[in-house]
């Protein structure tokens, strides 16, 4: 027998005939739960309670499936999560195959974490005008956005009772070095500028005075605009946060007024091939600029770390900082914003005058007093 809480409410788990059950108590004392148990293991015993065929478990292939359709359905109001669901059902596609469900162990969840981590992707760009692949290494973020689907899966089975067990829940994510560092000084700046195409410029210059996410600006419709305001307005996220309106720099205005004259597509950036469907990325245009303006590496993303730091380094408070960026919540604005050792140095010097200041005061008032 076992007894487990959920919340707190206890549960109880065990496998009788073959068969293993699992039920809520109902019951928040944990003598009472086991009593419940115990007399539900008798009714068992006696025939008393029917047992009902167990659910035939499907393939991984035929469970993917499924799931991925529930997926669409459940997050058509942010088709991105869905979308990444379905990027990362290939990996475990070509893993798993069709292997039964219940025969997925936390040891083959490993071996797949393993494999995966080792394995390289071709990647398609071009290099001074001709088309190129090279490989890279797969990411320990792409491996567990594939855990994470993998753990999904398992909990819809579990949900529809043709798995009592998520083998995921028993595995370890890969490290990610989530902490960006990365901030564009004003000379690279400069340098990555003036290697960058049109539409590198307009998009990089877009993120670098607004501190939008990429994939926004790539999506900005002109009603999203009000050139005569100044505004704009980012209609969609994961989250109300996200939904914002920000107001716009001279920079900005300049970059927009341009992009929309004579724009007939329902996009700011149009994708050339089908200006239907907004630009897919300008990673491939941002990597040649980085490489031949020599500056250190840097993800195109970085620009919008470079514009939350160059705000809060400004003195733009966190809150406001957070609204700005889209965030709900203050601690992920702390993994943006980057104080640069010269601003910090001069923080420190700032607070050694405000010690001395209020020093000498203190004195001051003192003898003040005495007198």
């Amino acid at each position: 027998m076992a007894l487990f809480k959920r919340g707190d409410v206890y549960w109880y788990e065990f496998v009788y005939g073959g068969r293993r059950y699992r039920k809520s108590a109902n019951a928040t004392n944990q003598r009472v739960a086991g009593e419940i148990e115990r007399a539900f293991r008798t009714a068992l015993a006696k025939g008393d309670v029917g047992i009902t065929e167990r659910k035939p478990v499907p393939g991984f292939h035929t469970s993917m499936d499924d799931f991925l359709q529930w997926s669409a359905e459940e997050h058509a109001a942010h088709p991105r999560t869905h979308v990444r669901y379905k990027t990362s059902s290939a990996a475990l596609l070509r893993f798993f195959g069709d292997t039964p469900l219940d025969k997925i162990t936390p040891e083959e969840v490993e071996r797949f974490k393993t494999v995966r981590a080792g394995e390289f992707k071709t990647v398609r760009g071009k290099d001074k005008g001709a088309r190129v692949k090279t490989k890279k290494r797969v990411r320990p973020a792409t491996v567990n956005r594939e855990l994470a689907c993998l753990k999904a899966q398992f909990n819809f089975a579990i949900k529809a009772d043709l798995m009592v067990r998520n083998p995921v829940s028993r595995v370890k994510f890969l490290a990610e070095n989530n902490q960006q560092t990365r901030v564009l000084s004003h000379v690279e700046e400069r340098d990555y500028f003036a290697k960058a195409t049109p539409l590198l410029r307009d998009v990089a210059r877009l993120i670098l005075e607004t501190g939008m996410r990429p994939e926004e600006v790539y999506t900005l419709r002109p009603e999203n605009v009000d050139l005569v305001r100044g505004v704009l307005q980012v209609p969609h996220g994961k989250t109300a946060a996200a939904r914002r309106l920000l107001r716009l720099t001279s920079g900005a205005l300049e970059v927009l007024r341009r992009r929309m004259t004579g724009l007939e597509g329902p996009y700011v950036f149009p994708c050339e091939s089908d200006p239907a469907r907004p630009i897919p990325k300008v990673n491939n245009a941002h990597d040649r600029a980085v490489k031949d303006s020599k500056i250190a590496p840097l993800r195109l993303y970085d620009l919008r770390h470079t514009w939350a730091t160059r705000a809060a380094m400004s003195g733009i408070d966190l809150v406001t900082l957070a609204a700005m960026l889209g965030h709900s919540r203050i601690q992920m604005v702390l993994r943006y914003a980057h104080p640069t050792q010269e601003h910090q140095t001069q923080a420190m010097e700032q607070l050694e005058r405000f010690n001395a200041e209020q020093q000498i005061a203190a004195f001051e008032r003192q003898s003040a007093m005495t007198q």
